[in-house]
């Protein structure tokens, strides 16, 4: 381990000037912990710009370059059960050996490496910002400064939604798909990715065309997980925060609330609506533990009269009529049973990756062609972060990645305060949307994140301070 370096220490016997101090400005565009809190806070422009889930590979490099930094000089800490995840890590890049095999029930030749590369560059990525957010001290990187970060991005999610009910057919050509070959950005995978737009047009959803609002996230599912998991830390770092009722920003995040139900409602997420229940109900078990007997029934009272509100709105015409169309149950039902089918054929490795089921959920003749490509042939996983580790992984696999969280979940059971509670929550809802949404790749950083902010809390961790202290 390296010597520290500290503040004002000149070179011996003087023999190179000091640097000059950076300017304010400088100072706050890279204050310690810049690329978490550019990540975050600036992902719009990344989805712009046609970054969109790759801005954390991107923002993972300055990242990783800041732990080797802090390896050499202080030595750096890894969290508890980090083992759990490094297994798993490894689970993922030796099931690749699989890839070339093929399931029984699945096409043959819709396993690729790419897609397994791919996504175990985006597992590989979050480790690195779990790693750099719980080596960067509270002093350097407060935990306020990331929820508000966190905060500001549900904002952001929330005027996407807004554009997606007004203004449905918005989208423009990123500056990374013009750079793309033809041939590759028009590919409908890639332009998820790369193809910045407001909503997906789905007309098998309710019987007609409709819009559910996306942006600034590649699908409706995925922004709906986003909303969930960022609510809590709007709370912790925009409402619950600053001096008294006249913070600026408490008012703005009470508006993005209340406003933010109307693409809730019409982005037809129904996981979305239980798991904002769940999480009110655990906002109200956090502050019965905390001895807040009256902000509890306050608490549901206004939930009471909100539903009340809701009932009485035109928006529960689109509730029922979402819940009077199951629409994608059939479909999830048997990529599901594929799924198991999967892990049962390899239980140790899983397959890899992703497969494509033999025909549809009707029949096994009924598969994709040119005039009905959504018929049949859906991909094995595609369906919830569960599921595509059990086909990907298997289920060993799959039980060292639901170890790792479930662990952290336990030990940190105890926290009450707003960012704490922001946090366990971040953790306990991918335990709900994995049977419904894909975690990677921004849904699983929050949660990772969430992580982070708890080790580093925890009584006992030692903070990795500016001032050259060396981390135990």
């Amino acid at each position: 381990m390296g010597a520290s370096t500290r503040a004002g220490a000149g070179p011996p016997g003087g023999g190179a000037a000091a640097r000059p101090a950076p300017g304010p400005l400088a100072s706050r565009l890279f204050a310690p912990g810049w690329p978490v809190v550019w990540l975050f806070a600036g992902y719009p422009l990344w989805w712009a710009l046609g970054l969109g889930p790759f801005a954390f590979w991107v923002f993972a490099v300055p990242m990783a370059a800041g732990l080797v930094r802090r390896h050499r000089e202080r030595g750096i800490r890894l969290p508890p059960g980090f083992g759990l995840w490094a297994l798993f890590l490894l689970w993922a890049a030796a099931g690749m050996a699989m890839i070339g095999m093929v399931p029984d029930g699945t096409l043959p030749g819709s396993g690729g490496v790419l897609g397994a590369l791919v996504r175990l560059g985006h597992y590989l990525a979050l480790t690195v910002l779990l790693l750099f957010i719980g080596n960067t001290g509270r002093d350097e990187l407060p935990d306020a400064r990331i929820a508000r970060a966190l905060g500001w991005l549900f904002l952001a999610t929330t005027a996407g939604g807004l554009l997606g009910m007004a203004a449905p057919h918005f989208g423009f050509t990123s500056p990374l798909e013009a750079l793309l070959p033809g041939g590759i950005a028009s590919d409908s995978y890639v332009q998820a990715l790369i193809h910045p737009s407001s909503s997906q047009i789905m007309d098998d959803v309710l019987g007609y065309e409709t819009a559910r609002p996306k942006a600034p996230w590649p699908y409706t599912n995925t922004w709906g997980n986003m909303l969930s998991l960022l609510l809590p830390w709007l709370a912790a770092g925009w409402i619950l925060t600053g001096r008294g009722w006249g913070g600026w920003r408490r008012w703005a995040g009470l508006a993005a609330v209340a406003v933010s139900f109307l693409p809730v409602v019409h982005s037809l997420n129904r996981a979305l609506w239980v798991g904002l229940a769940l999480t009110a109900v655990f906002a109200l078990v956090q502050l019965v533990r905390s001895g807040r007997a009256a902000a509890a029934l306050a608490g549901v009272l206004a939930v009471a009269g909100l539903c009340a509100a809701l009932a009485a709105s035109p928006l529960m015409g689109v509730v029922s009529e979402r819940i009077a169309n199951p629409h994608s149950d059939d479909g999830r039902a048997a990529t599901s049973r594929a799924a198991l089918d999967a892990a049962a054929q390899s239980p140790v490795l899983g397959w890899g990756t992703t497969r494509d089921m033999l025909g549809s959920s009707d029949s096994i003749a009924i598969g994709a062609s040119p005039e009905c490509p959504g018929c049949g042939n859906h991909t094995i996983g595609n369906n919830g972060q569960f599921w595509l580790t059990l086909i990907s992984n298997g289920w060993v696999g799959t039980g060292l990645f639901l170890g790792f969280f479930a662990a952290a979940a336990w030990r940190h059971r105890g926290e009450r305060g707003a960012v704490g509670s922001a946090a366990l929550l971040s953790i306990l809802l991918l335990f709900w949307y994995m049977f419904f949404y894909v975690a990677l790749t921004a849904p699983l950083a929050v949660t990772m994140t969430g992580i982070a902010l708890l080790w580093r809390r925890a009584p006992g961790a030692v903070p990795a301070t500016a001032a050259g202290g060396v981390a135990r």
